[in-house]
């Protein structure tokens, strides 16, 4: 066992982390505002893949803690992990839902929009090609709910050497299928139309895999060596800067697993590595901070960009780089007042630990 995998595996918070999540709100919140044109350089236009970057470390941290319960403990408690994430998503998420539902369903009239609501509620929003306004984003919500209800039951009931190469299959399932025109045409039921979901699974499942790679103690050694050097984290974003530059207009496909790729070793270099002058950086109070609230953005961003929009209409200053700029501070204050709030009286449900077992040597895990 390498002094650095014993390190990783006694850390139990990834300092980096809160800064990847900034970056990550920045470019969501960057591609809804969209001050620059994408003629300038397409990576600028491809903000949305901000989105990508929370699936893939989503399912790094679920499958990180899931794997290290289970080694503490000789099992995960299946239970008290959705009762963990039913209390960080749901309260915010229902009450974005229900108010913007209230409004345009209730206050606005628009009734004909009421038929979207139970694919809100429950979580199905990603088969929806036409949304409630500003609950669009609630799709990659969706897709990372029915991963935490089937990623920790496949982790209890089948053996890693099982899982993994099944999860692979299922990401080249998802990189070849995605650009594939099947055929398939959207049932259609007014107002809603369902329609298979063509992404975005592979990002999710890509961080998963990695979580498992580094829990195992000889994949651990070979990707240190490979990710673990100074430098490496932002040698990784350059790299992901000139992808989403040089890729085609269409990402779907093998594009969108190059960039994924790409976002699972910056993360690997970023768990791997926590000191240097990039790290640094990301560890600053205030980027540390909005990422610590990112969740809270997302949800409340299309919101304050709703009310940017039409304060600064009414007042004849509707900037682009002015919006951008006014309904991001906007959306990180609800978002704060929501963290202190809302979220907070929620957190105190969460299940306490278990506790701690006598110390045993790190092995390869299950």
């Amino acid at each position: 066992m390498s002094d650095n995998y014993a390190a990783y595996r006694a850390r139990t918070r990834f300092a980096n982390l809160d800064g990847l999540r900034f970056i990550c709100i920045a470019m969501v919140l960057w591609h809804h505002a969209q001050p620059v044109s994408g003629d300038l350089s397409p990576a600028l236009s491809r903000g949305f893949l901000g989105v990508d970057f929370f699936f893939v470390l989503s399912g790094y941290l679920i499958t990180t803690l899931l794997l290290r319960e289970a080694d503490r403990f000789g099992h995960f408690n299946l239970k008290h992990f959705y009762i963990r994430r039913l209390i960080r998503i749901v309260p915010v998420y229902f009450l974005v839902v229900g108010a913007v539902s209230f409004y345009y369903v209730v206050i606005k009239g628009e009734t004909e929009l009421a038929a979207l609501i139970p694919y809100y509620v429950l979580f199905l929003s990603n088969f929806l090609t036409e949304h409630i306004p500003t609950l669009e984003m609630t799709w990659s919500l969706a897709v990372e709910e029915q991963y935490y209800l089937l990623w920790p039951l496949l982790l209890l009931v089948v053996p890693l050497r099982l899982l993994i190469p099944f999860a692979l299959v299922l990401v080249a399932l998802n990189v070849a299928l995605a650009p594939l025109d099947l055929g398939y045409a959207p049932q259609t039921e007014a107002p809603v139309r369902i329609a298979l979901p063509y992404a975005t699974y592979a990002p999710i499942l890509m961080g998963s895999l990695l979580a498992i790679a580094l829990h195992l103690g000889r994949s651990f050694d070979l990707i240190d060596r490979l990710l673990g050097w100074r430098g490496a984290a932002l040698a990784g974003f350059l790299v992901l800067g000139l992808t989403m530059h040089l890729a085609p207009a269409d990402v779907r496909g093998l594009p969108n697993f190059v960039i994924h790729s790409v976002m699972t070793a910056i993360l690997a270099a970023l768990v791997l590595r926590e000191r240097g002058d990039f790290m640094a950086t990301l560890r600053q109070p205030r980027i540390a901070r909005v990422g610590a609230v990112s969740y809270g953005i997302y949800l409340y961003h299309l919101i304050a960009l709703d009310i940017t929009q039409r304060v600064l209409d009414r007042v004849g200053l509707a900037e682009a780089w002015l919006i951008l700029f006014a309904y991001s501070a906007l959306a990180i204050a609800i978002a704060e007042v929501s963290f202190r709030t809302l979220e907070a009286y929620f957190r105190r449900f969460r299940p306490k630990p278990p506790p701690a077992p006598a110390a045993r040597p790190i092995g390869e895990g299950r």
